[in-house]
């Protein structure tokens, strides 16, 4: 089944490091744009990570410090790459909790605006867990009936990911071809950053999802006690969680 798009949908994967977004790099990233008349182009490059990869991590992946020794850093590809996705909604395979955070790390890091609240992002994962509860190699041969060549690269991961999602569409009659529908189904909770550690309540209200202020407003935490920010902004969190902490403190001190 073809995908029901009302504007073109971006399906990526990344090869990293490790998977530490705060402190690991990306080495191998891949793009496939696909359009609503069902037409595709792809983008893939691997990256230099300026830090070694670790030999644990490259027998996973098969990269190795001395293929992207040459290859250009992220911040040189970084504009090329959020021009490609500009417009798009965003999709990938465990894509919430890792490929779309790091890559937004990495946009901040390179200094490229990277909005997510303007998309709709599904991750074919968590649709497959819902229904199944697999790996990607055996979503593939269970949805596609294909065995899954040259598993953990950037490209063939993201060409996996596309097709295991249309068979997905085909197999299941509750499955809406729709991207808010879809984008909503494989989400596993609805957060403001991608770490969530900032969560929304009742009425869209910002929460902290994590540590002594767990459950309360970030707004009402920032009143009461106003180091909290500086200490989380002085502390290793993601830049982008860093981000919309700074929009909300800025709005809470504006809202006075």
């Amino acid at each position: 089944m073809n995908l029901n798009l009302n504007k073109p949908i971006v399906f990526f994967d990344l090869e990293t490091t490790g998977i530490e977004i705060t402190t690991d790099r990306i080495v191998e990233i891949s793009m496939l744009k696909v359009f609503p008349d069902g037409t595709t182009e792809s983008k893939t490059s691997r990256i230099n990570p300026t830090i070694p990869i670790p030999p644990k991590v490259t027998k996973i992946h098969g990269i190795s410090d001395e293929d992207v020794k040459d290859a250009p850093k992220f911040a040189e590809v970084a504009k090329d790459f959020a021009k490609f996705i500009e417009g798009c909604d965003l999709a990938g395979y465990n894509s919430d909790r890792f490929d779309v955070p790091m890559i937004a790390e990495e946009f901040l890091r390179a200094e490229v605006d990277f909005d997510i609240r303007k998309r709709k992002l599904i991750d074919v994962q968590v649709i497959f867990h819902k229904k199944e509860q697999r790996t990607l190699e055996a979503a593939y041969k269970f949805y596609c009936e294909k065995d899954l060549k040259d598993a953990h690269s950037a490209e063939a991961d993201t060409m996996a990911t596309y097709e295991v999602l249309k068979s997905q569409l085909d197999k299941y009659e509750d499955l809406q071809n729709d991207v808010n529908f879809l984008s909503g189904f494989s989400h596993h909770i609805s957060s403001a950053d991608f770490a969530a550690k900032i969560v929304y309540g009742k009425d869209k209200v910002e929460m902290f999802n994590f540590g002594k202020y767990k459950g309360q407003s970030v707004e009402d935490v920032f009143k009461k006690d106003p180091g909290y920010y500086s200490w989380m902004m002085n502390s290793d969190f993601p830049l982008y969680t860093k981000k919309i902490l700074t929009e909300i403190k800025l709005r809470t001190a504006f809202n006075r």
